[in-house]
């Protein structure tokens, strides 16, 4: 009966596992072909970069950090003063 019994067992995890296998693979091919269809027949989208303001783009922002970081450490060291 045991035996049986471990047999049922073993033969319905081969079952399940083969299941999900089977599974994985067809999910598998079914994206890999709906992947190269897609490349086959849409073009991507061309997207205009915006345009690039003259001069250096980073100084403005630059400034602006060092303005906050200064105002930032001033108020620290007047609330924090030995």
């Amino acid at each position: 009966m045991q035996d049986s019994l471990v047999q049922q067992g073993v033969e319905l995890m081969l079952y399940g596992m083969g299941t999900v296998f089977v599974f994985l693979v067809v999910l598998i091919l079914a994206t890999t072909a709906m992947s190269s269809l897609m490349q086959r027949f849409v073009k991507p989208e061309q997207i205009p970069l915006p345009p690039q303001p003259r001069g250096n783009p980073h100084q403005a922002k630059d400034e602006q950090l060092v303005a906050v970081i200064t105002a930032a450490i001033h108020k620290y060291r007047s609330r924090h003063q030995r």
